[in-house]
């Protein structure tokens, strides 16, 4: 059941692809980044430090824009995704800027065999783990790909908040808080998440909340050592309708006043020895 998972996503994640490359809802800021902006989100540009001379494989890349910005800030990069849509995306925007950055069509659990070299840093970031059944092969993944001394960064929503039921007007939860490999939280949205309207025409998709020790205990497995393990209360998408913007942050969302506290996010570093 697995490939039938990942082929029904990967139709949802070509019809975004095209909405999201035309970006008629601006949440990409495609054109600010072809006039030359960083589209990076404030909790990344804080926490990932001068890449500058890196070599870093982004993971699950989409349509490749975070993977230029980091070849904007001067890393040699490579981008992977599953969607033969956004990898041509991804190459077109490449071309576009002329930036160090190459794009590779796959499946994430297939990277190793895929994508030559090792690498300074392994680059997850922002609704990519849950598209994942298996956490741990994941982390397997990242860790064949690290050099010596090479470290991951994942950014994640918190697991704890993506349990919330999002069409709710208070907090409540909806979902549970992990989903085996062969049951995912299957879900059917007609648009995406940047406030386009445009109809997707593939809406089905599979999904899969891990809950933070999961993630934190593979990667350790992996062979990985944690260095900082962060929580947020700002996250890059609305994913709720109650979710207000954060004054001073561009595209960061958060709770509004009046709801409880809780982290929305976390970010997590870890290191091969």
């Amino acid at each position: 059941m697995t490939d039938e998972y990942f082929a029904q996503n990967r139709l949802n994640w070509d019809d975004r692809a095209e909405i999201h490359l035309k970006d008629a809802a601006g949440g990409y800021r495609i054109a600010a980044f072809l006039a030359g902006a960083d589209n990076l989100h404030d909790i990344e540009h804080e926490e990932i430090g001068d890449v500058a001379g890196l070599s870093i494989a982004h993971l699950q890349c989409h349509i490749g824009i975070d993977t230029l910005c980091l070849a904007r800030r001067g890393a040699r990069c490579v981008g992977l995704d599953f969607s033969p849509k956004s990898v041509a995306a991804a190459r077109l925007l490449a071309a576009q800027t002329g930036l160090d950055a190459r794009f590779v069509e796959g499946n994430v659990y297939d990277a190793r065999s895929l994508i030559d070299g090792m690498f300074d840093m392994v680059y997850v970031t922002w609704g990519a783990i849950g598209w994942l059944p298996d956490i741990r092969r994941w982390a397997g993944v990242v860790a064949s790909l690290l050099k010596p001394g090479g470290r991951l960064y994942l950014l994640e929503g918190h697991p704890s908040f993506m349990q919330l039921d999002e069409k709710a007007e208070q907090l409540r939860i909806g979902f549970d808080w992990r989903y085996p490999p062969d049951r995912p939280l299957t879900t059917q949205e007609e648009t995406t998440y940047t406030g386009d309207t445009t109809r997707i025409a593939h809406p089905v998709t599979h999904e899969w909340i891990h809950p933070l020790s999961e993630v934190v205990n593979s990667v350790i497995d992996a062979g990985l050592a944690i260095t900082r393990l962060n929580e947020h209360e700002r996250l890059a998408w609305q994913f709720a309708p109650w979710m207000v913007p954060v004054e001073g942050r561009r595209r960061m969302w958060m709770l509004p006043e009046g709801f409880p506290k809780m982290p929305v996010a976390y970010s997590l570093q870890a290191r091969k020895p």
